[in-house]
């Protein structure tokens, strides 16, 4: 059966890519021209999110998200999700309405096009040094203070064996703390059936609909270098709950 299917997946995936690269053509110059000023970024934001629904809906992913809690406007937040795969990114943009800045991985500025989005939005961290590291923390806590909630992948890269969690790194944590913002965690709960990081003719390749949880907030308020350990097990606790009424995941265990 899989076989049959499977030249079905490798089809969805091609169109999916083409639509991805002809819509990000086309919204190319208002991108490029909207990055010129930093004043403009929460326009950018906008048209990101406008360009997420245009992208995932013609291709048959559609979403529900259970808000268990409902990110208030104009308040700063630690946004962490678990990552299993691209349409992650594409998500974030759909379940949370306010502008926030984007941690993603340095090898995503070499992506032709997508890059651009790390010249004058987004921060890039180079998880290969630890210089670069800090510098991209520091930069994010710099946007924290500016009132700019900020969303990243907390186990650094993709899991390959999503559901199961990769292990958090402190960055996110400490950041948090530090700064005394609130963590929002969420459960991407099911991304890895649509697209999974895989050779291009392997992996999982449909649509679908996508489920998100967006967690309760958690409080860093008076904590310190000493609760990054307690934070972060309650935070991989809250994005874990939701996954564990997957049969892949009881596999994977």
């Amino acid at each position: 059966m899989y076989s049959i299917f499977k030249p079905l997946g490798v089809l969805w995936k091609t169109i999916f890519l083409l639509y991805f690269v002809v819509t990000l053509i086309i919204l190319y110059p208002f991108f490029y021209i909207l990055l010129l000023k930093k004043e403009w970024r929460p326009a950018v934001f906008k048209l990101i999110r406008f360009w997420a629904h245009i992208l995932i809906f013609p291709i048959g992913i559609f979403y529900q998200t259970d808000y268990r809690f409902i990110p208030q406007k104009g308040k700063v937040y630690v946004f962490c999700a678990n990552h299993t795969s691209y349409i992650d990114i594409i998500l974030s943009y759909c379940v949370i309405n306010h502008f926030f800045i984007f941690m993603g991985k340095q090898e995503l500025e070499r992506v032709p096009l997508f890059n651009i989005f790390f010249k004058g939005l987004n921060i890039p961290v180079n998880r290969k040094s630890v210089t670069g590291s800090y510098q991209a923390f520091q930069r994010a806590a710099a946007e924290l203070k500016e009132g700019h909630s900020v969303i990243l992948f907390p186990e650094g890269t993709i899991s390959k064996r999503a559901p199961i969690l990769k292990e958090f790194k402190n960055g996110a944590f400490r950041l948090a703390i530090d700064e005394q913002v609130e963590i929002v965690p969420i459960t991407f709960e099911n991304n890895w059936k649509f697209l999974q990081d895989r050779a291009y003719l392997q992996g999982n390749m449909r649509p679908g609909i996508a489920r998100v949880v967006v967690h309760q907030p958690i409080s860093t308020l008076n904590k310190t270098e000493k609760d990054v350990a307690s934070i972060k097990l309650q935070v991989r606790c809250a994005i874990e709950e939701p996954l564990k009424k997957y049969p892949e995941y009881q596999k994977s265990k």
